[in-house]
């Protein structure tokens, strides 16, 4: 405590005390005392101006300039990286040449809300040893937990701080204790303590001070936000790269901003920057996708393609894709991205199933007609061996009554046979279905025969054709006949070997064609090609175009043929989308 003269006088008056008082020398005393009190003060001033040059009172203008720029300068030293660990290094550091301090620690609070070490300076060491970690925990909680800056410049004498062990113990002269705050919340502290009287903080060094933790609090803010994201950014690169599911992303050009590696699987492809989506897809199939694309970027509602079918080396895969706009893609406006999903096994395996019950009810339906046929024919046999015996025994009158059993079975027969050939008299399982489907699914099957390998496919269907009621099962027989049909015609073609399929849609009705490049049907028999029992081929029956008529014809359409000879045949098929 300074030293006062009411303490002399005091004891003036005390009854005990015993020796006589000289007034003279008790007023040199206080003299002196106050003398070597003031020069004390003095040079402790005159130290501390010396390292704060912007507390002369003649200068303070030009320090508190230099603060500032110091401050700017810092900031931006602060902010001029995004690594959260090299930002709070910098922070502490900066602290400490700023407001010269001796010590320092910045700490940051956990999801529990518990002060951690993060940074810890100790100018007076090289290397830290664990008493150095040692400081006024309870100052440092306080800031943490009500948010409000702590000073002190003689913690010694200070009524708040002087009972605390750490105090003594560190013999701390002076402490400033700031928190870090983002929006009234606060996310750490940074304290600083001083145990020289040269280096003692002042109140107007706190207001600086808070100003630079402040834009600390920003900087590791800001670093913490970005490593946050930089994480969220490689959990989704990782979920997107290792997802079994194909992601193409495409730029409003329909340039290649994004591909994982299971697209890259599918298509065989490796994705290198700027490729064009022709660069994966040819044909009709590009034309498609292409379609989609433009109107998903056009009107920002998604699109799917149940079934695409595309040529990847030697063999084709079956897709499903669902194409999907994105506001945002290279910094170039709204982009798409496509979800694609490998379902070649899928259908294959769809295809065996469906390929299985036909052959059952196919084998189920032969044993019903040999079952038929036997009862018709054993009648006719038992006749026929009647009227050899009523011969050989000359009963002639009794020959025409087997004969006529014999006559009335076989017209029984042709009545049944009849029937048969007349496929619009089954049952049929009518569904709202695509035509484009059923023809990839068709072409998807036969591809592999032996009786196509030469032969080159040209697929036109328009992306915009609707749905329409039908036997799937009756129409898929139709066009797998017409095209057989055009293998046949193509077999001894000497010049080029192409199927050309198209699709399109007329005034509620759907508009399919197959046509060949084959040796075509000469005039005369054109109006007898869907007769029952007329063909030109050597071992032909003659039934597959007259049973094609009867189907299309029963779904209330029509089927057409236009031929030139030696150059094409086209079949084309109109059907209702509502029976």
């Amino acid at each position: 405590m300074p030293f006062q003269s009411r303490d002399i006088k005091s004891l003036e008056k005390t009854d005990k005390f015993i020796l006589p008082v000289d007034r003279e020398t008790v007023n040199t005393s206080i003299e002196t005392n106050a003398e070597d009190l003031l020069s004390r003060m003095e040079r402790s001033v005159n130290t501390i101006t010396k390292a704060r040059p912007h507390l002369s009172s003649d200068k303070s203008t030009d320090g508190e300039i230099s603060n500032y720029k110091t401050l700017l300068e810092i900031s931006a030293l602060v902010n001029s990286s995004l690594v959260t660990d090299d930002i709070l290094q910098v922070v502490m550091k900066r602290a400490i040449e700023l407001m010269k301090a001796e010590r320092g620690f910045l700490m940051l609070l956990d999801d529990n809300n518990q002060l951690q070490f993060r940074t810890v300076y100790n100018l007076c060491k090289e290397e830290l040893m664990q008493e150095d970690f040692k400081f006024s925990g309870s100052v440092a909680n306080k800031v943490a937990l009500t948010g409000e800056s702590v000073y002190t410049s003689d913690a010694q004498n200070d009524e708040r701080y002087s009972k605390q062990k750490s105090i003594a113990e560190l013999n701390l002269r002076s402490i400033m204790c700031v928190p870090l705050k983002i929006q009234d919340k606060t996310i750490g502290v940074i304290y600083l303590d001083n145990s020289s009287e040269a280096r003692l903080f002042l109140e107007s060094d706190l207001y600086l001070f808070e100003l630079f933790a402040s834009q600390a609090a920003i900087a590791i803010n800001n670093s913490r936000l970005y490593e946050r994201i930089l994480r969220l950014k490689r959990f989704n690169e990782d979920i997107v790269s290792n997802t079994p599911v194909g992601l193409v992303v495409l730029n409003n050009q329909l340039k290649i901003a994004v591909m994982n590696s299971a697209a890259e699987r599918i298509f065989h492809r490796s994705h290198f920057p700027d490729t064009s989506l022709d660069a994966l897809l040819t044909g009709n199939t590009y034309d498609r996708w292409q379609q989609s694309c433009q109107s998903v970027l056009a009107s920002g509602v998604a699109e799917s393609i149940s079934r695409c079918y595309i040529a990847v080396g030697e063999e084709e895969r079956v897709l499903s894709v669902k194409l999907s706009p994105m506001e945002e893609v290279d910094l170039n406006g709204r982009g798409v991205i496509i979800v694609i999903e490998d379902i070649t096994e899928k259908t294959i395996l769809e295809n065996y199933v469906t390929i299985s019950e036909k052959l059952i009810a196919k084998g189920e339906m032969a044993a019903s007609i040999g079952h038929e046929l036997n009862n018709f024919l054993a009648i006719i046999s038992n006749n026929a061996e009647l009227m050899q015996v009523r011969l050989k025994k000359g009963e002639h009158e009794k020959l025409d009554k087997s004969a006529s059993a014999i006559l009335d079975n076989i017209a029984k027969i042709k009545r049944f046979t009849d029937n048969l050939m007349d496929l619009s008299k089954l049952d049929q399982e009518v569904v709202t279905y695509n035509i484009n489907r059923l023809i990839d699914d068709l072409l998807f099957s036969i591809k592999t025969q032996r009786r196509f390998k030469s032969v080159g496919f040209v697929v036109r269907m328009s992306s915009e054709l609707p749905d329409c009621e039908i036997d799937v099962g009756q129409i898929q027989q139709v066009f797998l006949n017409l095209l057989y049909n055009a293998a046949d015609a193509l077999e001894n073609r000497l010049g080029k070997a192409e199927i050309l399929i198209t699709t399109r849609a007329e005034e509620g009705k759907v508009v399919a064609s197959v046509r060949d490049s084959g040796c075509g049907v000469p005039p005369e028999n054109q109006e007898k090609i869907f007769e029952p029992h007329f063909s030109t081929k050597t071992h032909g029956h003659g039934l597959g175009l007259s049973n094609c008529k009867r189907i299309i014809e029963n779904h209330s359409g029509t089927i057409s043929v236009e031929s030139k000879v030696g150059k094409y045949t086209e079949f084309k098929i109109i059907l209702p989308q509502k029976r």
